[in-house]
């Protein structure tokens, strides 16, 4: 781990939604549904942006129902 991610402040709810551009409703259901890196803070909820960054990247955020409209049906 180097140096700037050992740095790395904890970001907010609204910090995070407005990094992304999208709703707080979209961040919950990523959260709950894709594995979008979080972490409960007693009632908040915290990002390291490097590491929403990365799940990004991953493919974590793709919309999964575009990945398969156009794959063949059984």
């Amino acid at each position: 781990m180097d140096n700037e991610q050992k740095l790395e402040k904890w970001s907010s709810m609204d910090t995070i939604t407005d990094y992304l551009g999208v709703s707080r409703e979209t961040v919950l259901q990523w959260i709950s549904n894709r594995n979008m890196p979080a972490h409960k803070v007693g009632r908040l909820w915290k990002f390291k942006i490097s590491e929403v960054d990365e799940w990004i990247r991953s493919g974590g955020a793709a919309d999964k129902d575009s990945l398969t409209k156009d794959a063949p049906k059984e």
